[in-house]
Formats: C-alpha cells, sequence, structure tokens
C-alpha cells in the first residue's frame, strides 16, 4: 500500500464567478466554478452558496500541575432542536479580527470569557468544520493556566453573553466525553488531544 497522496490542489479549480447573497453579521456569497475529476477532464459547472463567517481561534486551558480544564457553558441557537438543551460546554473561541494573530485572540477571548490568563500556548490542529457550505477555518490551541475564574458568570454585553466558567478535572472532562454529555465539536478533538498528549506536555512544559 502506497502513501496517500492529493491527486488535486488550489490550481485546479477554475472559478468562474462569485457574487454576494446577502451581508450581515455573517455574509453568503454565490460561487459557481468547475473542478477537475478524479476519472479526468473537468466537472460542468457548478454552482453553491458559500457561508462566510471569517476564521476563528479556539483554545482548552488546561493547569498541568492539578490537571484541571477551563470550559465554558452558554446558550447555543444553533442546538436548537427539539428536546435538546441549547446551552453547551466548550472549550474558549472566538473570531480573528482583521490584522489580529491567532496567539492575541486566544489571549484575549481567554480573558474575556474565563478570566483566565496564559502562560503558553500549543498548537493542536487547524481545520475546516464544515467545508461543504462554509469558508470558516479554526485553529485550536492548548494553553497552559493557574486557573480561572470558577463558578463566575462572564461575557461581553455587547454581544449578549452570558458564560458560565467551570474549572473540571480532566478525568472527568473525559468521562463526560464518553458519555456523550460534551457534544461540541472543537471541544471533542482538543480534549481527545490532551487525552493522547497530555503526558507528552507535562514533560515537554517541565511540570
Amino acid at each position: 500500500m502506497t502513501a496517500f497522496r492529493r491527486q488535486f490542489g488550489a490550481d485546479d479549480v477554475a472559478l468562474e464567478s462569485r457574487a454576494s447573497s446577502f451581508s450581515g453579521y455573517f455574509s453568503v456569497e454565490t460561487v459557481t466554478l468547475r473542478h477537475r475529476l478524479f476519472a479526468g477532464g473537468w466537472s460542468s459547472p457548478i454552482r453553491r452558496e458559500l457561508f462566510q463567517r471569517g476564521d476563528a481561534v479556539g483554545v482548552l486551558p488546561w493547569n498541568p500541575r492539578a490537571d484541571e480544564v477551563v470550559l465554558i457553558e452558554q446558550f447555543r441557537v444553533g442546538a436548537m432542536r427539539g428536546s435538546d438543551s441549547p446551552w453547551m460546554l466548550e472549550l474558549i473561541a472566538g473570531i480573528v479580527e482583521p490584522g489580529e494573530s491567532d496567539l492575541a485572540v486566544a489571549h484575549r477571548e481567554s480573558e474575556e470569557e474565563a478570566g483566565c490568563q496564559l502562560t503558553r500556548l500549543e498548537p493542536i490542529a487547524t481545520f475546516y468544520p464544515s467545508a461543504g457550505a462554509c469558508s470558516e477555518q479554526i485553529r485550536l490551541f492548548i494553553g497552559e493556566t493557574a486557573g480561572a475564574d470558577h463558578g463566575a458568570i462572564r461575557g461581553l454585553d455587547s454581544e449578549s453573553e452570558d458564560i458560565l466558567v467551570h474549572q473540571i478535572p480532566r478525568t472527568e472532562a473525559l468521562a463526560m466525553l464518553d458519555r456523550g454529555e460534551i457534544n461540541n465539536g472543537h471541544t471533542l478533538i482538543a480534549l481527545q488531544w490532551l487525552a493522547r498528549h497530555g503526558e507528552r506536555l507535562r514533560a515537554d512544559w517541565h511540570v
């Protein structure tokens, strides 16, 4: 079996048109394109609506000495589905503003959402959560912290945020993951990464 290698890249897409369909807090573009086919040749023109919301940074604060993670709980309108609770337990995240670095976003959001100071950051993953319809790229980090504002209610009034801060033992957070009590995608990725790499990270950080 040979190693995996992608057949196509960015040059194998021909963009025919791109127009704004909606512009608000988020935006939608209508895109017409053609792309190369695995069997050879090019596709017929394809029309897609593309949701644009900008890129985001997520960070999972971890106190390696106490072996606790910081998670936040807040209302999410997209989780209003039947009897499911629309309050989600998540890591800290925020949209990258123009000219802002990923590290600056991680520090800013950690302070705003959890009263949490980060002493160092380690990249976890870069991924597209829903590339079939959305251009957003999420870049995840784990951050070392001595703790957070546990039990506090935080968030920006200007963004109608109502955030409850939790400081949870890592073993309990992983158990909640196994019980299906954490159903936020980037939080799943970060906690699973920590389960695999936590001890290596302790050694790297000399704690």
